[in-house]
């Protein structure tokens, strides 16, 4: 990172605190924060153990006992049809917890276009409608906000739902073999999101900081889809949700897991993203050095710190010497330092803790 704000007081050079939100406001600004921000990502069991082992009383206690520059996330509220099946969520997709041992994970266990044949039987399906949510609670919940934090609302991520609703192969099937049900399916989800986010939007009344745009784009060893078949069923909506959000004020952040280098150009050419995540490291193509050469003029880095390996296998010492090295890497480059991905069950609480007291050791430097 660059050199820290700094103001000039009864003639003494003085570092000013920021808030959170200050910070991520400052890097979307192409300005210096007056620290490396930091970030928070993990499942409902780490966090769990996290708060008990350090005697935190809430998520925000266990937050500021880490310096935790973490994002207040909002959103509507789902009013459950009376007729909808009750263990299904909007989508009509019915999970199952799966245990791995020390947590669980929720599986599809129903996906209700599996056995869609055609553009009829997806039509058919009946579609989310955002009449079913209440927006209000979202503008009630700004209101009381401090400003303490940067606020984020919303994700827009539809082969993810595509999949869960009619599987992960037959979707990935259909791009190649089936072009008009996907175009069927991905429309509706389209226009669900389109008129849920104006909706979610207006009810910030210009207060949300951030949204998704996100599609899980690569897996560890390569892309999940050629780039033709990204730009042919994934791109022209995504932009039309990044332009959305900008007409609101609202900076778009991306998600995408594994190797996902090749759409990098048209994530920032054509959808704008400012905010990449997760960054992978350890995936093919995602070094950092390479993508910090390649594309740090552009975009902010999130994440980065690895938790395939060194978080949940490595010691504090490895975790120490990663988070340093990282801070080498980024340097000039914006970078909001987290864990690449939800923490794990598996990594301990030590080397969690020292990821985000080496971070505030190494800013102070």
């Amino acid at each position: 990172m660059e050199n820290h704000p700094a103001e000039v007081r009864g003639g003494n050079l003085m570092t000013t605190a920021m808030t959170p939100r200050e910070r991520w406001l400052a890097l979307l600004a192409r300005k210096t924060p007056d620290r490396i921000p930091t970030d928070f990502q993990a499942t409902n069991e780490v966090t769990a153990r996290l708060r008990q082992e350090l005697r935190c009383a809430d998520d925000e206690a266990l937050y500021r006992r880490l310096q935790i520059d973490a994002r207040h996330i909002v959103d509507p509220v789902w009013n459950r049809p009376p007729d909808f099946p009750a263990n299904a969520d909007m989508w009509g997709v019915v999970c199952r917890e799966v245990s791995y041992g020390s947590g669980t994970y929720l599986e599809p266990d129903y996906q209700p276009l599996a056995n869609a044949e055609s553009v009829a039987d997806v039509h058919a399906h009946r579609w989310p409608s955002c009449k079913d949510f209440d927006y209000s609670v979202v503008t009630q919940a700004l209101d009381q906000d401090d400003r303490f934090r940067p606020v984020h609302a919303g994700c827009y991520e539809p082969f993810l739902h595509y999949a869960n609703m009619r599987g992960l192969e037959t979707s990935l099937e259909d791009l190649a073999l089936r072009p008009e049900i996907a175009d069927t399916i991905l429309g509706h989800i389209f226009e669900f999101h389109d008129e849920h986010h104006c909706r979610l939007f207006a009810a910030g009344r210009g207060r949300i900081d951030t949204t998704y745009v996100a599609e899980d784009l690569g897996s560890q060893t390569g892309p999940l889809m050629s780039l033709a078949m990204y730009r042919r069923f994934l791109l022209p909506n995504q932009i039309k949700m990044a332009d959305l959000a900008r007409a609101h004020g609202v900076h778009v952040m991306y998600h995408t897991d594994g190797a996902a280098r090749m759409f990098l150009p048209d994530l920032i050419d054509h959808v704008g993203i400012e905010i990449l995540n997760p960054i992978q490291w350890r995936c093919a193509g995602m070094e950092r050095e390479r993508l910090v050469a390649d594309f740090g003029r552009h975009i902010i880095f999130h994440g980065s710190i690895d938790n395939q390996q060194t978080l949940p296998f490595g010691t504090v010492d490895d975790v120490v010497r990663e988070v340093r090295e990282s801070v080498e890497i980024y340097q000039g480059a914006r970078w909001i330092c987290a864990p690449c991905h939800n923490l794990q069950p598996v990594s301990p609480t030590a080397n969690i803790v020292a990821l985000y007291e080496t971070i505030h050791e190494a800013s102070r430097l």
